[in-house]
């Protein structure tokens, strides 16, 4: 099933978010179609990070609209717009240290469309903590988990909601080589299971592997947005996102 012919499931347009005299997202817009993993691309400072807080509610857009499954949402606030079943990650990795594992990814369950409690809840929690490779770790308290173990966890407490839609800001930076390959057939199979994926991220190897489609943005603006081998060989991208890596707009021209 090729875009277009979907409905669209999330429908940015001319969103805008200021801080003082600084555009951080200026007049952008892009569209997500159902079982698609999108890339948001672009330069540290770029916005990217600041476009998933206004698609998830953690900061009000200034200006435009974002519309989820033809609802608009930019008005609302972030617990709602998860129950209407978007989910994230964190850059900054944010887990409730003192809980364990598995109550971390039972929190999550408050906040689905039908939230679960109880037994139910604690044998949904390891089963996500499974998919992710924590099931040893559900008593473990979350604070003492290794930093990428943190991000496993965050995975499954988002998965926990049972999102339609899923926004990762950088889940597979830091990442082994092993590890990367674990978490790019893990997002793999998210995607198999009909979830659509934003993601943000510089790991070009996972671009090129999971992204069909990526939007780029350079200093709040997009500049780019297309097919990702076409897009990452835009004379424009390589400028803006790749030209200070030498190693990255190498790649990019042979993508």
């Amino acid at each position: 099933m090729t875009a277009a012919h979907t409905c669209t499931l999330l429908s940015v347009r001319s969103a805008t978010r200021r801080f003082g005299g600084l555009v951080a997202v200026n007049q952008l817009s892009f569209d997500l179609y159902p079982g698609e993993v999108v890339g948001l691309l672009g330069p540290n400072g770029s916005g990217k990070t600041t476009a998933m807080n206004l698609i998830s509610g953690a900061l009000p857009a200034h200006g435009g609209q974002i519309l989820f499954n033809g609802q608009p949402i930019h008005a609302l606030k972030s617990h709602q717009i998860a129950r209407l079943g978007i989910a994230r990650t964190f850059q900054l990795v944010r887990v409730l240290g003192p809980l364990s594992c598995q109550d971390n990814v039972i929190a999550g369950m408050a906040f689905k469309p039908r939230p679960l409690f109880g037994k139910a809840a604690a044998a949904r929690a390891q089963e996500l903590l499974q998919r992710v490779g924590l099931e040893r770790h559900a008593a473990l308290p979350a604070g003492e988990l290794t930093y990428i173990d943190q991000k496993r966890l965050e995975l499954a407490r988002a998965l926990a909601l049972e999102p339609r839609l899923l926004l990762l800001d950088e889940w597979l930076a830091g990442l082994n080589p092993t590890e990367l390959q674990q978490g790019i057939a893990l997002i793999r199979q998210l995607q198999g299971s009909g979830l659509t994926i934003l993601m943000v991220e510089h790991v070009m190897d996972a671009v090129h592997a999971l992204c069909s489609r990526c939007v780029v943005m350079h200093a709040g603006t997009r500049i780019a947005e297309g097919a990702t081998a076409q897009v990452l060989r835009d004379p424009e991208v390589v400028r803006a996102y790749l030209g200070g890596e030498e190693d990255d707009s190498r790649e990019a021209a042979h993508a």
